[in-house]
C-alpha cells in the first residue's frame, strides 16, 4: 500500500516498489548514459525537506550536492569519489550523508536504488 497523500507519506515495500517516474539522462555525464526513474513521496515548502526513491542506471557524470542528502543504498554498486580523493563505496545497505557543497563524481556500475532525504 502506498500513501501520498497522506498526513505521513509513505511507501510499503519501498526496495522493491516499481511505481516509478521517468526523471530522464543524468545530466553532466562523463562516461555512458546514466538513466533516472524515482518516486517523489514528500516534498515541503521550498522544496525542503525532500523524500524520495531513486534510480539509476549505470554511468558516471560529475555530482555537485546543493543540499545536505542522505542517501540509503537498497541495491546495486556505486562509487563516489570526491574532488578532494575520498573514495566511497556503495553495495546493498550503504548509507551516506553528502553534506550541501560535496563535489566529486560517481559512477553506478549496477542499477542503483536509493532512499533519500534531502534537507
Amino acid at each position: 500500500m502506498t500513501e501520498l497523500n497522506a498526513s505521513a507519506p509513505h511507501i510499503h515495500e519501498a526496495c522493491a516498489y516499481d511505481d516509478l517516474v521517468d526523471w530522464g539522462a543524468q545530466p553532466d555525464a562523463l562516461e555512458g548514459a546514466s538513466h533516472s526513474t524515482g518516486r517523489l513521496l514528500y516534498k515541503g515548502p521550498n522544496n525542503s525537506p525532500e523524500s524520495g526513491i531513486w534510480v539509476c542506471t549505470p554511468g558516471r557524470w560529475r555530482i555537485s550536492v546543493p543540499r545536505d542528502e542522505f542517501c540509503h543504498f537498497v541495491s546495486g554498486r556505486a562509487q563516489y569519489r570526491s574532488d578532494d580523493g575520498e573514495v566511497i563505496d556503495v553495495t546493498a545497505g550503504t548509507c551516506v550523508l553528502f553534506t550541501a557543497g560535496w563535489e566529486g563524481e560517481a559512477e553506478i556500475f549496477e542499477t542503483i536504488r536509493n532512499i533519500y532525504m534531502l534537507s
